[in-house]
This record gives C-alpha cells, structure tokens and sequence, in this order.
C-alpha cells in the first residue's frame, strides 16, 4: 500500500531501466502516463545519462521493449490483483504492519525485475566506453546538484515544509482535498518521521561510486555476459540494503515505519468521499494495466 501512495525512497530506483521502470509503476499521478510510454520514456532517459552512439540505439531499444513486454504479460496481473484488494480493504482498520508487508512485495517485484533484466544490463554495461562512463558521471553530479539546492538548504522548519507539500501533493492525487483539520495532523505525523537529508546525500553517493566503479571494472575486464550480470545483481541488492552500513540502515528503517504509520492515519481518516477518490485512482489504474496486458496478448 505505502508504494502506491508515497513515492518509493532509494537511489537505486534511478540507476537503470530496472530504475525508471520501478519508478514509473510506483511514482505518482504522472506514472499511469509514464507507464503507457515506458519504452519511449525509458530510452530517454538512459541515453541522457550515456548518450548512446549510433550502433547502440537499436539493441538498447530493442532490450527495453523486450523488458517492457515481459512485465506486462508476467507481472502486471500481480499489481492488478494488489490493487483489487485495496479496493476493498477497510481502510479504517488498515494497520502499520499491513502496509510494511506491502512494502516488502513491493521488493519483490523489483527482485523480479532486477533477475530479468540483469542480463540485458549486462549488455549495456560491456558496451559502454570510458567516456560513457565519465557521462554518467556528469549526469550524477548535476543531479546531485539539484538534490543539494532541494534538500540541504534552509533551517530544518524548512526541510519539514518542502518534505509535508511534496507529501501533500501526492496524497492529494490519491484522496482529493483535505480539510484544514486533516492538514494538521498530516503536518504533524510528517514532522514526526526523521529526517536526515545529509545522510540520505551521504547514501546516494555511496551508491553512485560503487556504481561507477562498477561499470569501471565491467568496461576495463570485459567479464562474460553472465559474469556481468551477477555483478549487476549484486550491485543491486547490496544498494538496496545500503551496502551494509548500519546508520543508513537504521535511519532508513526508522523512515520507512515512519512513512506507515503516516498512510494508516491517512486511510483512517479518510471521509466517505476521500474513499470514493481513492478507489477510482485505483480503478484508473486497474483500467490502464488491464488495457496494457490485453495490449500484451494480442
């Protein structure tokens, strides 16, 4: 449940197609949109971290629409069957523990995703050049720049207040207007989750290097296909769980019930009419994949 409603929290969300995938499922209002064009939006975005050469579009276009063709007909069926059953939940009974539970199905599926599509970034990754790789980099850094403007300026009233509006705007798309009374307890269970944005840069550098060194180690000892892949797997799960570093694991622990115990009040509080509004988005959802796996079939 958390997944469908607040944004998924991880840089490795953004480190390949497994990445912009992830993201555009689980996102936000602009993830139905984004799904419906996944192949096209997600070539777009690896060539702005690469900038593919000309002999690499056509296979890195034909992986990607291979990637996306898998987990339409293999995995869609699994979120339209979650969905259907948040659509009957009884949200004012709704507990922390329920939706950490949907928290961990939601890393399976990027389990799942991460199996299928390592060997085709194993492809990706033995054909990058040097200078492809000092790309990415680029790209890193500039996006890095952009976090540290959004993230590590102001007093921490300020941090809260960017943190509880971008909340407000995804509870928002999935629950309608809030009254006056519900923004206030909102506020309040947001100012309540810990909020540490300098550690959260420290991780998503940690992440970047081991990434770049990896992609350094694949480009320079040209490992076999399978060999790669494994070391993509790797990467992977060790980002998920932030290389082993205790504080970041702790801190990222602590967020995530943090995180639950905010969407419990908010279902419990939810009106009649913020329900309704929660179901159809639901429905729209259901609709899309729905219509995308017939897509599959045919």
């Amino acid at each position: 449940m958390k997944n469908f409603i607040m944004r998924p929290a991880g840089i490795l969300f953004k480190r390949c197609v497994i990445a912009g995938l992830a993201a555009l499922l689980l996102a936000c209002s602009a993830a139905r949109i984004g799904y419906n064009n996944g192949e096209t939006i997600s070539y777009w975005w690896l060539n702005s971290y690469v900038d593919f050469e000309s002999e690499q579009k056509p296979w890195v276009k034909a992986h990607i629409d291979e990637l996306f063709a898998w987990h339409r007909k293999t995995q869609l069926q699994q979120y339209v069957k979650l969905i259907s059953r948040l659509q009957r939940a009884d949200y004012s009974t709704i507990t922390r523990a329920d939706l950490l539970s949907d928290y961990e199905e939601g890393r399976k599926s990027i389990n799942a995703i991460t199996e299928r599509a390592a060997p085709e970034l194993a492809d990706l990754s033995l054909s990058l050049t040097p200078e492809q790789i000092d790309n990415i980099q680029q790209k890193l850094d500039k996006n890095n720049e952009k976090f540290r403007k959004d993230y590590l300026r102001g007093s921490l009233q300020d941090k809260q207040v960017f943190r509880y509006k971008r909340m407000m705007k995804q509870a928002e798309y999935w629950f309608g207007n809030f009254s006056h009374e519900q923004e206030e307890t909102l506020r309040r269970l947001s100012d309540a989750r810990p909020l540490n944005n300098e550690l959260q840069m420290a991780d998503r550098l940690q992440n970047q290097k081991r990434l770049i060194a990896l992609l350094r180690k694949i480009q320079s000892q040209k490992p076999d296909r399978e060999t790669a892949a494994r070391m993509i797997r790797e990467y992977v799960s060790a980002a998920m769980d932030h290389f082993g570093n205790k504080q970041y694991q702790a801190f990222f622990d602590q967020s995530k019930e943090a995180n639950a115990a905010l969407v419990a009040e908010m279902m419990h509080m939810a009106t009649p009419e913020q329900r309704r509004h929660f179901i159809k988005t639901l429905q729209d959802w259901v609709s899309d994949f729905n219509r995308l796996m017939a897509r599959a079939d045919s």
